[in-house]
């Protein structure tokens, strides 16, 4: 076994073992176009690479709870009543190379694209900011109350029929502006119930869908939290809000927080990292996340622009006084070299190459996003990942692909 501490294995709360301290942390893949939404042949071909690239721990792009809610028409979505079949295969395609596989499992809330024909929800009737390019995106609407609980049910639907498909777990997405984020955010949560105000109250919707999550699986599966550290937004979700909030979520059966950052309007975990951190633009909240474990009771998790071995290998180094992160997010550079975790175990391509923006507008995130989804594309096809090629081709490429799958989608949503 390698000396290095990535290789060394972790067991979570939940009993499991990791056999590596890597994860292929949630990048949205919007390949499902397969009827009803479901995993087909690409996915599998995706991650039957990745699971062979040696990861200790897959965590899947973001899997729907709700039909109506997509983070993009590609998406995957698991609810109660839907056919296990394709994901009983995308589980063990998954696990085949020896780690674990968790469904990350999400709410778009108002981040959503108008193209898909849905009104969106959000805690208030905030719209997203994004200048010129607002218009993109679904109107919002405020959630009446009597419909959170529906959205902490299909939660809690969608682990249980994960469970049942055999996975190994699921995440709750909480941060990068989604529906649970909106509710922590006081940018976007403006409600003066139960749901709204106070840090504990705009807290109560993350912490009620651990709960029920927690309720109806059994104690060996596993139940993560995605969490930003900080929206990175004057007035928003801050560094010491994400610590009370992880204190709150020790003792409620969480294996594991992982600290990202940023969302559509501010989009931190793409390269915008806090002053000091590790590498400069690497590991963007590796300050953020050694000062939370501190409090944490579960492994902390950190991802966000890791790239080089020796910075995978000091982000695991504990400060002074012993507290550390435990796991590492590698998502990005995975797409760029889907075998990662074997190279690096055999001191191998110890610098991934991402693909590069160099625009200096609002665009520029769409345009790294597009790049990143080409390289998965090409790996989906069975291909090497390439580099993602031109930027303004790459962009331009997958708004056509994301306008033909919208199409598909809408069609698919007025049958169910």
């Amino acid at each position: 076994m390698s000396s290095s501490p990535l290789f060394q294995p972790l067991v979570l709360p939940n009993g499991s073992t990791l056999k590596n301290r890597l994860c292929k942390a949630a990048m949205e893949e919007n390949l499902a176009v397969q009827p009803g939404q479901t995993p087909g042949e690409k996915l599998f071909t995706l991650y039957e690479r990745w699971a062979r690239g040696g990861v200790g721990m897959i965590l899947s792009g973001n899997v729907m709870v709700d039909p109506s809610a997509m983070t993009g028409p590609g998406a995957v979505v698991l609810q109660k009543g839907t056919d296990l079949t394709p994901f009983k295969s995308w589980a063990q395609i998954g696990k085949s190379g020896g780690g674990q596989f968790w469904l990350q499992i999400s709410h778009p809330g108002r981040q959503m694209y108008k193209s898909l024909g849905e009104t969106a929800v959000s805690p208030s009737d905030v719209a997203l900011d994004l200048g010129k390019f607002s218009d993109l995106f679904a109107p919002v609407r405020a959630i009446e109350a009597n419909e959170i609980e529906d959205k902490i049910a299909r939660f809690a639907d969608t682990a249980e029929q994960a469970e049942a498909a055999g996975f190994d777990g699921v995440q709750i997405h909480a941060a990068h502006g989604y529906l649970v984020s909106q509710f922590l955010s006081p940018l976007t949560n403006k409600r003066a119930d139960e749901w709204g105000g106070s840090l504990e109250n705009r807290a109560r919707f993350l912490l009620r869908i651990v709960e029920a999550c927690r309720a109806r699986v059994k104690p060996g599966f596993g139940i993560g939290v995605k969490l930003n550290s900080a929206d990175f937004q004057r007035g928003g979700f801050a560094f010491e809000d994400a610590r009370q909030v992880v204190e709150w979520l020790n003792g409620k059966g969480v294996d594991f927080v992982e600290l990202s950052g940023g969302s559509y309007e501010s989009p931190a975990m793409q390269g915008n990292p806090q002053e000091g951190s590790t590498g400069q633009r690497e590991a963007y909240f590796i300050d953020f996340a050694r000062d939370i474990a501190k409090v944490a009771e579960m492994p902390i998790m950190v991802t966000g622009g890791i790239t080089k071995l020796t910075t995978a290998e000091e982000a695991l180094t504990a400060d002074d006084h012993g507290f550390g992160v435990q796991l590492l997010g590698i998502a990005r550079a995975m797409a760029s070299d889907p075998f990662l975790p074997r190279h690096w175990e055999a001191g191998e391509n110890a610098e991934v190459a991402l693909p590069k923006v160099g625009w200096k507008n609002t665009l520029a995130g769409l345009a790294v996003m597009a790049l990143t989804k080409a390289q998965i594309e090409r790996i989906a096809e069975g291909r090497n990942p390439g580099n993602g090629g031109a930027p303004a081709l790459a962009l331009a490429a997958d708004q056509y692909r994301t306008a033909r799958r919208a199409k598909r989608y809408r069609k698919w949503r007025t049958t169910c």
